[in-house]
């Protein structure tokens, strides 16, 4: 039997738009809500149906609900999203797409904020993970005179990417004279990162994952701030550690966070060893990540070579098949429908500043997201 597809005509608005409406959040009871007129557009569909609140006199239409929602090129997400996780850089997806850089640049952010958005309701009704794996995962942004460490937490049996922070580091390592005067200016300059970052933000890392669990088993390697990370968590935490100089391969405690590395190396331009495509902002790495994220846990199998091998996702019993990608864009998640944890509401607002940048924007649209 063929199920026609919706239209205008039948389509009803589930909720209010307007985060300040009372009828935002009650998705479950009818609201007034009146239709008033249409217009017309350049892409398919070319009718859309316009719509207005009666209780806040918001006016809105059926592309307000929609994941392309005052977007000028709607056709291209799918395509960024892949090729940003098959390790193009943002201006080689540019010249592919014939598009401008600044086009990819602002395709990625939105992206970004929707599969954050995404990953947390699918992760709401999830119960607490009971055996964690987590690393630090180095790279740089601006210049290598900022590096940063993002932390990250894979569930150990199904190589679930369950969440990430990051930090500023330190410039570290063997550097000639005049690569310290340099250091030393610029922390002169522009100050110098907290030394105690890693441990705050793998505490706050470990809060967001362990949140309501009352015993839970972590393994990581023998980085001095971990243990003291976690000291002061509520949770009752068996701590088990594995020597970083030990053999990496699958008999190692920390395969999946280590098979996690080697992916966000293999999978983002950003992130290799020799690279002029670096992170020139923090938040962009962050915003790349998310992206992996997504594409990790609910559309790449588990094992390349495993053609019915299933997703972390499924493994979780999320999803009963691997997402495809127009799937993921199938509507528009709302911010005020889910919750983000402190560090990524940071990200969506886009307020995690580069130090050596004078300017660093910030999302402020009204009515985007």
């Amino acid at each position: 039997m063929k199920h026609k597809k919706k239209t205008t005509n039948t389509w009803a608005p589930p909720h209010c738009p307007n985060p300040s409406c009372l009828h935002h959040n009650n998705i479950e009871e009818t609201w007034p809500f009146k239709k008033i007129g249409y217009f017309r557009r350049l892409q398919t569909p070319t009718r859309i149906q316009r719509f207005t609140c009666k209780t806040c006199k918001r006016s809105f239409s059926t592309q307000t609900f929609s994941s392309t929602y005052w977007q000028k090129h709607p056709d291209l997400d799918v395509s960024i999203l892949m090729k940003t996780v098959g390790c193009m850089a943002n201006r080689q997806i540019a010249r592919d797409l014939k598009v401008s850089p600044e086009t990819i640049d602002r395709h990625l952010s939105r992206i970004a904020r929707h599969c954050m958005l995404f990953h947390n309701r699918m992760m709401q009704d999830l119960p607490p993970t009971p055996e964690v794996v987590v690393d630090g995962f180095e790279s740089f942004e601006y210049s290598q005179y900022f590096p940063i460490h993002h932390h990250v937490a894979v569930d150990k049996e199904t190589d679930f990417f369950l969440y990430f922070t990051d930090s500023e580091l330190r410039r570290k390592g063997r550097m000639t004279d005049a690569q310290k005067r340099r250091r030393q200016d610029l922390e002169l300059k522009l100050g110098r990162p907290d030394p105690k970052a890693i441990e705050k933000d793998m505490r706050e890392l470990l809060e967001v994952v362990l949140n309501g669990t009352e015993t839970a088993t972590v393994f990581s390697d023998d980085h001095r701030a971990y243990p003291r990370s976690m000291r002061t968590l509520e949770t009752k935490i068996s701590h088990r550690i594995t020597p970083g100089s030990q053999h990496r391969d699958k008999n190692n405690s920390l395969w999946v966070v280590n098979l996690l590395d080697l992916l966000i190396r293999h999978s983002s331009a950003n992130h290799k060893r020799e690279t002029i495509a670096w992170s020139k902002r923090r938040q962009s790495s962050a915003e790349r990540l998310v992206i992996l994220l997504v594409w990790r846990n609910y559309m790449k199998r588990r094992r390349e070579k495993g053609r019915r091998s299933p997703t972390p996702a499924m493994e979780l019993g999320l999803l009963g098949r691997p997402l495809e990608i127009k799937e993921l864009f199938t509507e528009r998640i709302f911010r005020g429908h889910c919750e983000l944890p402190p560090r990524w509401s940071d990200y969506y607002d886009k307020i995690i500043e580069t130090r050596a940048l004078p300017r660093n924007r910030k999302h402020e649209l009204s009515y985007g997201y």
